[in-house]
């Protein structure tokens, strides 16, 4: 009989991140110019210092006025809509994430895996300690007393309340199933929607006691137990966290970064669509119904494709809802939350259009011509804009916000208005960098991505008639609709007429 051959088991050593970092460190920094990096931080700090002497005033009159008018349903459903909101950008940040460099060499290396994201921990507490700091004194600023003790224990408790929920949406990247922790806080957030709304139409009166400060001190201890023990939980599970993960949310991260640097909101775009289709399993079903077959088969497919997305359509019929929150705001800003709104809604299925403007081969296919596939692919946004503008003009006239009126003939005239803007939106491509720059006290500025950033929204000026009835305030006349509908189907037609053509297949050629 022969032995067994003895077994060895082989441990790959760990190698200490610290070393490892630094070495990569001086070497960007030795092929980095000094001039560039200062010039780099120079632009940063000169671009938050104009934007704080040009903005303050107006956040100052938004979250601390001179006096505090604001009831405790306007707090409670600005909290939860803040809580909400920072919950899913946690999430879809990660929050735990790197670097794409340090996905690539960092990731796999035989490094620890625990001091490898401790930083990137760090960071995300840090933000979410101070995003929950702000909440808490702008939710002080508009309806507590402005005492420094409340105002110190509001900024803690939201601080500790941002942890909290970095550390619960850290969990829920963690585990496999995590689906349910998004539609929770979907949940949230419309609720606290839902009570902002509330307390813009009801003109709730500010509140007339506010919780002593020894309420705010045993709160905000027992807030601070779980934080840490979530926190101490945290760092030792950092391990456990896979890769797969990690990848996707620092490729997120990377492309919000270069949308963000480029001025390219179409990188975004192309990887929510990307990352929404890799997890879609195709149980498409022919459209069916009595008018099928008169309907064209751009116009079929854009009605597929909305309703394959029924959270989306429910999203966009709770939108109706948003301008109501601007009740006592002046009637022009009104009016521009109106046309914006509509553009967005015309905007759900406008992903296709992008899809024939960067591939054409399927109108070639078709034998459609640029000027029929344009004009099919304005229906459906058309009818999303127009239900949209209709809904939210009906709950502005039921809420006695505006004056009487056919308010719902009007908005359904702003179809056409909302369908056009965003379908000149999508046509618009990739932003042209070899536009002449700007020169500005700031530095250079390129005229490409201002150009891209206003594309589309232009075209709102169509919605003009209505803009300014909502600025003078006066009631509604069968009179400005008409006007309004002339000018939104007459814009249509000059944007057909001059941006396609019957023998022309490409949508990118003429804008």
């Amino acid at each position: 009989m022969t032995a067994a051959a003895p077994t060895t088991t082989v441990t790959a050593a760990t190698v200490p991140v610290g070393p490892v970092r630094r070495w990569i460190r001086r070497r960007r920094f030795a092929y980095m110019e000094r001039g560039e990096m200062l010039g780099s931080l120079y632009f940063a700090v000169f671009f938050v210092a104009v934007a704080a002497a040009l903005l303050h005033r107006q956040w100052a009159a938004v979250f601390w006025p001179a006096r505090p008018d604001a009831s405790m349903l306007f707090d409670a459903g600005l909290a939860a809509a803040l809580l909400g909101a920072l919950f899913l950008a946690m999430r879809r940040l990660g929050p735990l994430a790197l670097s794409r460099p340090a996905v690539s060499w960092l990731l796999t290396a035989p490094v620890s895996r625990r001091r490898l994201l401790l930083p990137s921990l760090l960071v995300a507490v840090v933000g979410g300690m101070l995003a929950g700091a702000a909440a808490g004194v702008a939710l002080v600023g508009r309806a507590g007393p402005r005492t420094a003790g409340v105002v110190a224990a509001a900024a803690g408790a939201g601080a500790l309340s941002g942890a909290a929920v970095l550390l619960t949406a850290l969990a829920a990247q963690a585990r496999s199933g995590a689906a349910t922790g998004d539609d929770v806080a979907y949940l949230i957030l419309t609720a606290g929607l839902a009570a902002l709304v509330a307390d813009a139409v009801t003109d709730a009166a500010p509140p007339v006691l506010w919780p002593a400060g020894r309420a705010f001190l045993v709160a905000g201890g027992a807030l601070a137990v779980i934080v840490v023990a979530g926190f101490t939980v945290a760092v030792r599970r950092l391990g456990t966290v896979s890769d797969e993960r990690i990848v996707e949310s620092s490729r997120t991260a990377g492309t919000l970064a270069d949308a963000v640097f480029g001025v390219e909101p179409s990188f975004v775009t192309e990887m929510l669509a990307k990352r929404y289709w890799a997890g879609r399993r195709l149980r498409s079903r022919p459209l069916r119904g009595p008018g099928r077959r008169g309907l064209p088969v751009l116009v079929v497919q854009d009605v597929l494709l909305a309703a394959r997305r029924p959270r989306r359509l429910l999203a966009l019929a709770g939108s109706s809802a948003a301008p109501l929150l601007l009740t006592h705001a002046p009637g022009w800003l009104l009016g521009v939350a109106v046309l914006l709104g509509a553009m967005a809604a015309g905007g759900v299925t406008t992903g296709t259009v992008r899809t024939d403007t960067g591939n054409p081969w399927m109108l070639r296919l078709l034998g459609l011509d640029s000027r029929q596939a344009v004009t099919q692919r304005l229906y459906v946004p058309g009818a999303l804009a127009a239900l949209w503008s209709a809904a939210a003009l009906t709950l502005l006239d039921l809420t006695h916000v505006v004056p009487g009126g056919p308010w719902w003939a009007l908005g359904l005239t702003l179809g056409p208005v909302g369908a056009v803007a965003a379908v000149r939106r999508a046509r618009a491509g990739f932003v042209d960098s070899g536009l002449l720059p700007l020169d500005t006290p700031m530095g250079s500025v390129s005229t490409g991505p201002v150009l891209a950033a206003v594309i589309g929204v232009e075209v709102l000026l169509l919605g003009l008639p209505t803009l300014v009835h909502l600025a003078g305030g006066d009631p509604l006349d069968w009179t400005t609709v008409l006007v309004q509908a002339v000018a939104g189907a007459g814009g249509a037609s000059a944007y057909l007429s001059l941006t396609t053509a019957v023998d022309r297949v490409e949508l990118s050629a003429r804008r």
